[in-house]
């Protein structure tokens, strides 16, 4: 799959482990730097790389960031009170950013509500059609 001219391998209901430090389990994840290595997988491997972005929607704990900086997520999105967070791991840590660094010339935190918002309006499946179509078209 592409998106913004960027190949993707998608994971859903993935459990991320790290033994005896932290698990998680993000809405969704791609693996795009890695995406060839993972295609036709259905599950994960222990020695497989975590995924290089997981989305996780209405979450603000600190223990879910810290999760996540256990597993090294390079990047995390979190969507929640119609906002999106972009946190990079850096040093081990997240910092809050507003760009990523898969996608780093799309403006996504100002993007994703209105995207969530037309979901409301037109269906899911129409608004990610929509939101892919306008990321294709673009040049941010």
């Amino acid at each position: 799959m592409k998106i913004a001219g960027k190949s993707y391998e998608p994971f859903v209901s993935t459990t991320f482990k790290r033994e005896n430090i932290a698990g998680v389990e993000p809405d969704a994840c791609f693996y795009i730097q890695n995406y060839q290595r993972m295609i036709g997988r259905r599950k994960l491997e222990p020695n497989d790389p975590p995924a290089d972005l997981a989305i996780k929607t209405d979450v603000t704990s600190k223990i879910t960031l810290d999760a996540y900086e256990a597993i090294a997520v390079p990047e995390l999105w979190i969507y929640d009170s119609k906002k999106l967070r972009i946190y990079l791991l850096r040093d081990g840590h997240y910092i809050e950013s507003d760009n990523s660094l898969n996608f780093p010339n799309i403006p996504l935190t100002q993007i994703i509500a209105a995207t969530v918002e037309q979901a409301w309006q037109v269906g899911t499946v129409q608004a990610l059609k929509e939101f892919e179509g306008a990321l294709d078209r673009s040049s941010f």
